[in-house]
Order: structure tokens, then C-alpha cells, then sequence
């Protein structure tokens, strides 16, 4: 299954880049994803590009923090502001 994710032009770059390697959500795709459609959010307003989904894991915020934040593309702040 393929998903269409919107995603702020900030952020799209930091994937495109490598910096960013993981794309949180606050919900989990209720069926098997393998494939995302990247929206860039506005101004861009359009889709920009695709990638593979490798896996999902599901975890706390903190945990999600501790394991996997430098590859998050965010800071401290802007995670837990998220969740």
C-alpha cells in the first residue's frame, strides 16, 4: 500500500539531504505501508517525491527520543513539542 504524507518544506529537505532519516507520526498506518508520497506543504504545494518505508516502530516519545533523535532532523524542542 502507498500513503500520501504532508510534510513541511523544511523538513523535505533535511530527507532529500539524508539528515533526516525518520519521519515521526503521533498515529501509525493501520495497514502495511511500503511506499510514501511526499507532499511539500506550503509554499511548495506539491508533490515533490517518494520513499520506501523499511519499518514502523512504535514507542514512546522518550525512548523514540533516546533511540533514534539524531537522525530525527529536529531538535529536543520541536520533537516534544510534537508529541
Amino acid at each position: 500500500m502507498h500513503v500520501l504524507l504532508s510534510i513541511k518544506p523544511e523538513y523535505v529537505e533535511k530527507i532529500f539531504q539524508g539528515t533526516k532519516k525518520y519521519e515521526f507520526r503521533k498515529s501509525i498506518f493501520r495497514r502495511n505501508v511500503k511506499k510514501v508520497c511526499i507532499y511539500s506543504t506550503s509554499p511548495v504545494k506539491k508533490i515533490v517525491g517518494f520513499f520506501q518505508v523499511e519499518r514502523v516502530i512504535n514507542d514512546s516519545p522518550g525512548r523514540l527520543w533516546k533511540r533514534l533523535g539524531k537522525f530525527s532532523g529536529l531538535t529536543r524542542v520541536e520533537f516534544f513539542e510534537y508529541f
